[in-house]
């Protein structure tokens, strides 16, 4: 009688809980926060697929920066849907995948920062031949017409190798059979311009295909973006690695908070079970 009188009704009380409010609600709002997020990006990016022509649209495909943010965006919502849930619901199962989705996209990073850094010159080629593939589709995709030409204003630049590569583009190609207007021309992006130039004219890489690289680089950029974009990562690496390091750091900390998490509420599963045990046994 005695030691029934002495047991607990457990070993920390029916109140307690090993699951911490503060893990619990900061990976809820942090994955909150990206759920948010990735439902913007994937309505701007359906936005932007609906007002494109249809031909075009699936004729750059593969270079189309409004899928890229579909993508993005649909795999950030799927992955912060199961982080979201899984920690206001205590669900291991939801947390789990969150937490092994969130691990396999930063090896893929950590991956392809390896790779790219190891196999430079295959990442050379591999972005040299997205560019080309871009300059094909250029006049296809306002979006990406848009890119191109903030890439070479921003780094002084006109086309891949050289300016000469415009000629991939079929408004743009230099042969005699082209009957475009455009024919051996480069985008008004590739110009030289004046700082104190209120007006653009959008006409002044008329010609400039035919012209030699002396004689054309009084009027526009002759380099290639390629050899201007390795330059400009060589020169800011630092940068680069802080940036890197900026988005690697939550991640790691948010996948530390979702086992966390996932420890805590096995251990409360524990508890529980220990209580219930109790109740219907009080020798146990």
């Amino acid at each position: 009688m005695a030691r029934r009188a002495a047991a607990p009704a457990g070993p920390l009380g029916d109140d307690f809980s090993f699951v911490s409010p503060v893990v619990k609600y900061v990976l809820f709002f942090f994955n909150l926060l990206f759920w948010m997020i990735s439902m913007v990006m994937v309505a701007v990016g359906v936005y932007a697929r609906l007002l494109k022509h249809a031909e075009a649209a699936m004729a750059c495909l593969a270079v189309d920066p409004a899928i890229l943010l579909i993508v993005v965006g649909v795999l950030t919502f799927l992955i912060t849907f199961c982080g979201c849930i899984g920690s206001l619901r205590e669900n291991i199962c939801l947390l789990q995948t969150f937490s092994v989705c969130l691990t396999i996209v930063f090896l893929l990073q950590l991956a392809a920062g390896v790779l790219g850094f190891v196999f430079s010159d295959k990442a050379r080629g591999k972005v040299s031949e997205i560019i080309n593939g871009a300059i094909v589709h250029y006049r296809d995709d306002l979006d990406l017409q848009n890119l191109i030409d903030f890439g070479q204003k921003e780094f002084s630049c006109c086309g891949g190798i050289s300016y000469k590569d415009w000629s991939q583009n079929m408004y743009f190609n230099c042969t005699a059979t082209n009957p475009s207007r455009e024919r051996c021309s480069v985008p008004f992006s590739c110009c030289l311009h004046d700082a104190n130039q209120t007006v653009i004219n959008t006409m002044c890489g008329h010609d400039m295909q035919k012209r030699g690289y002396l004689e054309a680089s009084a009027f526009i950029y002759t380099n290639g973006c390629i050899d201007k974009l390795v330059n400009w990562i060589h020169s800011n690496l630092f940068l680069l690695g802080g940036i890197t390091l900026g988005l690697a750091l939550p991640q790691l900390v948010v996948i530390v908070l979702a086992q966390l998490l996932i420890n805590q509420i096995r251990d409360q599963i524990k508890l529980q079970l220990y209580n219930q045990q109790h109740r219907a046994d009080p020798w146990y």
